[in-house]
């Protein structure tokens, strides 16, 4: 199974101990699942955790950040032909799942989970998303 995670989702894992998205790491820890990514989502994962870091400076996001970079496959985005998400932001994400063949991008973007199935992706939450992972274990 692959995924693409939002930065939300990356941020909230990182800062926020006890989020679900923290949860959703974990799966990646046990290898249930592939992250995929592009250079320019990692680069933004940084600069998001860099940003919140001035906010919390008690957390560090560097060993986490360090950790997912080195789990992630990174792809060439994929052209999608037109804007797809509300956000124009969000479409790198949606180029990204395309280029992976990712089964889920986990993102708690409204612009991005009223897509629910572009490109035949399921968009989910990551609740949602941690419901995959556990029916996939069984």
């Amino acid at each position: 199974m692959i995924a693409v995670f939002d930065t939300n989702i990356i941020a909230s894992a990182i800062f926020w101990h006890t989020s679900t998205a923290r949860l959703c790491l974990v799966g990646l820890a046990r290898r249930r699942f592939k992250l995929a990514a592009t250079d320019d989502i990692l680069q933004e994962y940084v600069l998001t955790c860099a940003s919140l870091r001035t906010r919390r400076p008690e957390q560090d996001p560097s060993g986490p950040l360090a950790w997912i970079i080195s789990r992630a496959v990174l792809v060439s985005p994929s052209p999608l032909g037109r804007l797809r998400s509300r956000d124009p932001k969000d479409n790198p994400f949606l180029a990204c799942a395309v280029a992976a063949r990712a089964d889920y991008l986990v993102s708690n973007d409204r612009d991005l989970l009223v897509l629910k199935k572009p490109f035949g992706i399921s968009i989910v939450t990551p609740v949602q998303f941690l419901r995959v992972l556990e029916r996939a274990r069984q």
